[in-house]
């Protein structure tokens, strides 16, 4: 199944909090209910969320008891504001809410503008798997054969409505016979590598080595990487990349030790309104993410402890070698590169 589709009037999506150990779907029924999954990570990753967030509004729509069509757009917008909130730093997430209410905005009935926006809803599922497959074909032409690359967090088809981003690009090199190795970082503290990349990569059949957080700098400075691929939730107009916490260090010792670091992303995670990676809001999780988890039956910390747990960090710009899009690859300048291609319509 997709990571998350409408099905029969809910919501249906893979509870991505529960994996590897179990496979369990989820079906919600409320708007509330989906930003619920988006703030408590049962789904995950900037393309997923956005495709969440739209079902939410779908249904909204559906719920809304307004006969009327100002009532009806009253309890979108409500709805919208509530999914909008969910989590502050993908920009799918508010990307996704907005072009559903800009498209359906002409709408005057009810009960077409009900349809119409589970059909935006639908259209940015389904746009996004194509999307993803062609993001694939773009950056699997820079991976040569026998590439060891490195990848953190989850990018896979479970970042996404299906195929992923920069797994997909992994994904896409593999299909095509190439031979490749991933070094899979463990993602502290969700640990979203050892537990979801890894598992999709084993459903692939694509040979990886799980490797804790902080030894990939021994793997970089001693030529065992031949590029770092990872996703973005946002990317700045100048080309600072917001990506799961750990990325920036990566970035910094890739470059200094002549690695080229690309983010995978669709030109819809790139936010021309946001000049910088420092105009990016940065995602504070709740504590319990840290101290709750468990080294050989005992807490990790002792309790009580002060806890910063930011979802999040930026790259500069100047550590990124190229950013893989499915309309191409953008190169340094990024203000002129990322521009081009996201107002390229093909």
């Amino acid at each position: 199944m997709r990571t998350v589709e409408w099905a029969h009037g809910k919501v249906r999506m893979i509870d991505q909090r529960l994996l590897p150990a179990e496979f369990r779907v989820l079906e919600l029924e409320t708007p509330e209910e989906v930003a619920r999954a988006i703030r408590e990570m049962a789904v995950r990753g900037a393309p997923a969320i956005g495709a969440a967030a739209a079902f939410g509004l779908a249904l909204a729509a559906r719920r809304s008891r307004a006969a009327d069509r100002a009532g009806l757009w009253r309890d979108l917008e409500e709805a919208a504001a509530i999914l909008r909130a969910a989590r502050p730093t993908a920009v799918n997430l508010a990307w996704a809410l907005d072009r559903v209410l800009r498209r359906c905005a002409a709408e005057s009935d009810p009960d077409a503008l009900r349809e119409a926006v589970l059909a935006e809803a639908q259209a940015i599922a389904d746009e996004d798997v194509e999307v993803n497959r062609r993001l694939g074909e773009v950056g699997a032409a820079i991976i040569p054969d026998g590439a060891t690359i490195l990848h953190h967090c989850n990018t896979g088809a479970l970042a996404t409505v299906d195929y992923g981003t920069a797994l997909g690009v992994i994904r896409t090199a593999h299909e095509q016979g190439k031979r490749v190795h991933v070094l899979v970082d463990e993602t502290r503290p969700l640990l979203q590598g050892a537990r979801l990349t890894a598992w999709e990569l084993q459903q692939l059949g694509i040979p990886f080595t799980l490797i804790a957080d902080n030894a990939a700098g021994h793997f970089l400075r001693t030529g065992q990487v031949d590029l770092v691929l990872v996703g973005a939730d946002r990317v700045a107009a100048n080309g600072d990349v917001a990506n799961k916490i750990g990325t920036y260090k990566l970035a910094v010792v890739a470059k200094e030790n002549g690695v080229p670091f690309y983010p995978c992303v669709p030109t819809s995670t790139i936010d021309l309104s946001t000049p910088t990676g420092d105009d990016i809001p940065i995602e504070e999780r709740p504590p319990e993410e840290v101290t709750d988890l468990v080294f050989r039956g005992m807490p990790i910390a002792p309790p009580g402890v002060r806890v910063a747990n930011p979802a999040f960090d930026v790259t500069p710009h100047r550590y990124v070698t190229g950013i893989i899009t499915e309309k191409g690859i953008a190169y340094p300048p990024f203000s002129v590169s990322l521009r081009r291609i996201v107002e390229n319509p093909k």
